[in-house]
């Protein structure tokens, strides 16, 4: 399979607006995100619409820049930041909204982290998605449509009387008051929440995907575990999955253009019909033996033999379980109860079913731990390895990060130095076990920390990081040239510092489900357990 295969119906063309949907990436990992792929679909669809994707390796457009409407980014990660002004870089697009005149097209921005957290890219978006994106075509193009004869200013006043649409120009900011009207009044955004009715699916079957020619199937959205720091759990609330026929139909479709099928979701194994998926795939296996599946990470408490002996059939060796602490205790207070015995259950049914080893998600920081929990990381690896001997154990670890809109946004983060000490010591014992160990950069996860817990006052801060070469180096040099002219306050302000649940945050405006007296109680509750 060498071209595109597009699988849905596009209709013949008289556009009134035309779109670019922005990828910050390159296009092999555009042509591999459900989330963004869908929006295109959705777009292309309309005969009235006209939209083409956009990559940060783009060179060639069937449109031109005065040509395009609207111009739309789909923002993951923290730090897409740099993406996104790579491809305004690219297209000679000023990077800050105030710069763009009449002659530039509307640019939005949507995804998780500006859902989460706008404000540390405020100054770039004419307008901002909070929530879910399934229908914007009725909800945000055909308003725009309508009312193209319009200045910007008030194309704006009237986007911004939409549900789910944030609008920075027509707010203020400041430390003391958070984000408000012009006027000093209260302002809020409410999220957008779609229901998982469709059963969201690869649109576009690609050889230059990353995941090449792969038939990728939301199952569920969000997660039930809810885990404190999980961002993936609270901004998806409320937890939705698939009907069990639909995804079954889903998947015979997938099949007629494709042996690469893929399950998503934040826990798939949490959708109550999981066991009933995989044995439908099992049984469709018998019949195309070259068929490929591959899944997110695992619950490590709902794994059965079903599971793995559709993965093993289906040319998985190996898969992923996320224990992320060491301690029952420190699992416990993260709202991941999950105990030792059945940690040591999912490894004895993986290695019975023929899988041949597995990677162990864990994460290190977190709220309390102490160097007893750092330690019991280090009997847990031990006490597998000895009791499965001919089993692959990779551990993966990564450092706790304070995400707005979750009920550890009020926690303090460890200094780097202490972090950084700690993988030393994990490094040097795993080592000693003979047990593969792969751990996260402290560093860049300390400036994910700054910026997922930012305000307005970063946005100068991150073109200066784009500007200086987007390294580590960069993020340094440039918060410190700015802290010097007293634009900035410290970085360990933002990164490390205990925020009171009486404060006013960045994104006090925003209306997440559940709202923010609910995450204060979650806190409350898990913190105070010990």
């Amino acid at each position: 399979m060498n071209e595109d295969i597009i699988l849905y119906d596009i209709p013949q063309k008289s556009p009134e607006i035309n779109i670019w949907m922005a990828f910050p990436a390159m296009q092999s990992f555009g042509m591999s995100s459900l989330g963004y792929m869908s929006i295109v679909k959705t777009l292309d669809k309309r005969s009235d619409i006209f939209v083409e994707k956009i990559f940060t390796n783009t060179s060639h457009t069937r449109l031109m820049l005065s040509q395009v409407d609207i111009m739309g980014f789909s923002v993951s990660f923290e730090i897409d930041f740099l993406g996104i002004f790579k491809i305004m870089e690219n297209f000679k697009i000023p990077f800050f909204s105030r710069e763009r005149d009449e002659s530039f097209p509307l640019v939005f921005g949507g995804g998780p982290v500006l859902t989460a957290n706008p404000e540390p890219y405020s100054d770039f978006f004419d307008f901002i998605i909070v929530g879910d994106a399934e229908d914007i075509d009725k909800r945000v193009v055909d308003v725009i449509k309508n009312n193209k004869n319009h200045s910007k200013q008030k194309l704006l006043e009237i986007l911004s009387n939409i549900e789910g649409i944030y609008v920075p120009a027509l707010t203020k900011y400041d430390v003391e008051n958070g984000v408000t009207k012009p006027d000093g009044s209260e302002f809020y955004v409410e999220k957008i929440t779609s229901g998982l009715c469709d059963c969201i699916t690869t649109p576009v079957l690609s050889a230059n995907s990353f995941f090449a020619n792969t038939y990728v199937i939301e199952l569920v959205r969000g997660c039930p575990q809810r885990c404190g720091f999980c961002l993936a759990s609270y901004l998806n609330l409320p937890y939705r999955y698939c009907d069990f026929e639909k995804i079954t139909q889903k998947i015979d479709e997938g099949l007629k253009y494709t042996n690469k099928i893929a399950l998503l979701g934040a826990l798939i194994t949490a959708h109550p019909q999981f066991d009933e998926i995989c044995a439908y795939i099992l049984n469709k296996q018998k019949n195309i033996p070259d068929l490929e599946l591959s899944v997110s990470s695992l619950r490590a408490d709902s794994i059965s033999p079903t599971v793995i002996q559709t993965l093993v059939a289906c040319g998985q060796k190996h898969s992923t379980i996320a224990i992320e602490a060491g301690s029952e205790r420190l699992r416990k207070l993260i709202n991941k109860n999950l105990t030792e015995p059945q940690i040591f259950d999912v490894v004895k049914t993986a290695k019975e079913n023929g899988l041949k080893g597995l990677k162990i998600y864990a994460m290190i920081g977190h709220p309390t731990e102490t160097k007893e929990d750092i330690e019991e990381l280090v009997n847990l690896a031990k006490k597998l390895k000895q009791n499965f001997k001919d089993f692959d154990f990779t551990f993966s670890f990564s450092t706790f990060v304070p995400k707005a809109n979750t009920p550890f946004q009020f926690c303090e983060r460890e200094s780097t130095k202490s972090l950084e000490k700690k993988y030393e010591f994990l490094k040097k014992e795993f080592h000693k076990l003979g047990v593969k160990i792969r751990t996260s950069s402290v560093k860049w996860d300390y400036w994910q920390a700054v910026i997922s817990r930012g305000d307005r006052r970063l946005c100068e801060f991150l073109v200066d990081v784009y500007k200086n070469g987007g390294n580590l180096g960069a993020f340094k040099q440039s918060y410190k040239e700015l802290k010097a002219k007293k634009l900035l306050p410290t970085s360990d302000s933002y990164a490390l510092k205990k925020r009171e649940t009486n404060e006013n945050l960045a994104w006090n405006f925003l209306r997440i489900y559940p709202y923010k007296d609910a995450l204060i109680k979650e806190y409350n509750r898990l913190l105070n357990q010990y």
